[in-house]
C-alpha cells in the first residue's frame, strides 16, 4: 500500500480523539496535511456559501469523496485536491501563514 501501514487507518484516526477532527492536530505527518486541506476546504465551502453538491459539480469530484474528505474518512490524492483547488481557486495546501504548523517531534 502506498504510504505504508499508517494508511490503512483514515486520517481522522491518527489524531488523539477522533470526534474532534478537524480541529486537533495529528501525529503523522501525512494525517496532518489531509487535516490541514480540510480545514481550508471547509473554510472556503462556508465563507462561499457552497454546499457539497455545487463544489461537486464545479470540480468533477464525486460529492461522497469530498464528503469523506471533510470528515477525515479518506486519503485524497493529488488530483483530487488540485481540482477542489481549481474550484475554489484558493491554495489548499501548503497550509497559509499562521495557520498551525506541524510540530517536528
Amino acid at each position: 500500500m502506498v504510504g505504508g501501514r499508517a494508511r490503512a487507518r483514515p486520517p481522522r484516526q491518527h489524531t488523539r480523539d477522533p470526534e474532534t477532527w478537524p480541529e486537533q492536530p495529528c501525529t503523522d505527518p501525512a494525517a496532518e496535511a489531509v487535516r490541514h486541506i480540510a480545514r481550508a476546504l471547509a473554510g472556503v465551502l462556508e465563507e462561499r456559501g457552497l454546499s457539497l453538491r455545487a463544489a461537486a459539480d464545479g470540480s468533477g469530484v464525486n460529492r461522497q469523496a469530498i464528503a469523506d474528505l471533510l470528515a477525515g474518512r479518506s486519503w485524497p490524492d493529488v488530483a483530487t485536491v488540485a481540482r477542489l483547488a481549481a474550484f475554489t481557486r484558493s491554495g489548499l495546501w501548503p497550509p497559509a501563514a499562521g495557520v498551525d504548523r506541524m510540530r517536528k517531534h
